[in-house]
């Protein structure tokens, strides 16, 4: 059972939690929005880890050959290749059953997040730029799908802040790894051939501009422009960030593991509690 929780990555699954936006911030706190919105969260992380196990399954003979990943459980030969295709069956149509029941839209954006990260998966993790833009391409689709669950109003910020948001980790994540692994980068991931340290700190710093301008637009604009108070402590977050990332920190390798770094978590629960606390006092 423990190397099915590890086939099925469950640390990654924070990544969903995007989904909450919509409901949060449209002030939709109900009972029944709730309950569908977590059922929904649900049935991305299933379809998540679906493509995770089917992801294990492509990489299996390069992974053998990575001394990060050759302990995951298809590489290491603990779970066979058919049975890591069964689970990611078993969880992928476990994750339209449930969206079925949420909304039409709800199931074709679980959908299109399968279809799309499987082609990352297959091709477009290969290509360099293409697979940063990709997975904040599929950040989108995680938080738009909860508008298609509540029906609440769709705001183009919704779109602008948490591709910018994972453009920056994706990117951060990249140069990383070059400081990291150096010359032994190529082992660990084939597209950083075609990155290099200078690249990744321009990309960096365009990814964390792009996502400091349209956070702070969006509490400008915002019904509440009392999130500008906000700004500060974002800025503190991203910065804490950028200098995670430039000293190579596993954080910035692995950004589930940000919960480690105690400077993030406090400044996030402020950040947090003081936009709920604009939003929902006001």
């Amino acid at each position: 059972m423990k190397e099915i929780f590890k086939l099925m990555r469950i640390a990654q699954w924070y990544k969903n939690l995007v989904i909450f936006l919509p409901v949060i911030f449209a002030k939709y706190l109900l009972l029944d929005g709730i309950w569908k919105t977590f059922l929904g969260f649900i049935a991305l992380c299933l379809i998540s880890s679906a493509n995770y196990a089917i992801n294990d399954i492509i990489d299996r003979k390069a992974d053998r050959k990575n001394p990060e990943k050759k302990s995951r459980p298809v590489a290491a030969g603990k779970i066979s290749v058919p049975s890591a295709w069964l689970l990611a069956a078993v969880l992928g149509i476990s994750a339209l059953v449930i969206s079925v029941f949420l909304s039409r839209a709800f199931m074709f954006s679980v959908a299109a997040l399968f279809l799309l990260t499987l082609a990352y998966s297959l091709w477009l993790k290969h290509e360099a730029f293409a697979d940063v833009i990709v997975i904040s391409a599929n950040f989108v689709i995680r938080a738009v799908s909860g508008v298609f669950i509540t029906n609440v109003r769709l705001s183009p910020w919704l779109i602008l802040c948490p591709f910018f948001l994972a453009l920056f980790l994706a990117v951060g994540k990249r140069e990383a790894e070059l400081k990291k692994f150096g010359s032994m980068a190529l082992v660990h991931r084939k597209n950083l051939s075609m990155y290099n340290p200078s690249l990744t700190k321009v990309l960096t710093g365009i990814s964390a501009t792009l996502l400091i301008i349209s956070y702070s637009l969006y509490c400008f604009l915002s019904i509440y422009p009392k999130l500008m108070l906000t700004i500060p402590f974002a800025l503190y977050i991203i910065f804490r960030y950028l200098y995670l990332i430039d000293s190579g920190s596993d954080i910035a390798r692995n950004p589930e593991k940000m919960f480690k770094d105690r400077r993030i978590m406090i400044s996030g629960a402020a950040t947090a509690a003081l936009a709920l606390g604009i939003i929902y006092l006001a």
